[in-house]
């Protein structure tokens, strides 16, 4: 049985995997925009906005993802935070590159 610890550092290596397809995604010019921690941030606000939508998902649990409704909700909170600014198309990109790593997981099972 593996302990508390191993499943900590194998949940920080999908999560760095995740981050760095996303650098990867978003191409040089938006790497300058968002740093790890920004990226690690927007996924948060980013899960915790899909978690709140889930009374909203259909009978066969999709929920219609609205990227710019997303990206303006990471911006409003991002600001009341004191983090960002963050432009709305650069948010939109890096919703679009979590959208797509997630896709490529799925279709990896």
């Amino acid at each position: 049985m593996a302990n508390i610890d191993d499943e900590i550092l194998r949940g920080a290596e999908e999560d760095a995997k995740e981050v760095a397809f996303i650098m990867n995604y978003i191409g040089s010019e938006n790497r300058e925009v968002f740093t790890e921690e920004d990226i690690y941030y927007c996924l948060d606000v980013l899960l915790e906005y899909l978690d709140n939508m889930n009374d909203k998902a259909d009978a066969d649990g999709f929920i219609d993802i609205d990227a710019e409704e997303i990206a303006k909700h990471i911006q409003k909170k991002a600001k009341k935070e004191g983090m960002g600014p963050y432009e709305l198309d650069a948010l939109v990109l890096l919703i679009d590159a979590e959208l797509e790593y997630n896709e490529q997981l799925d279709n990896e099972e």
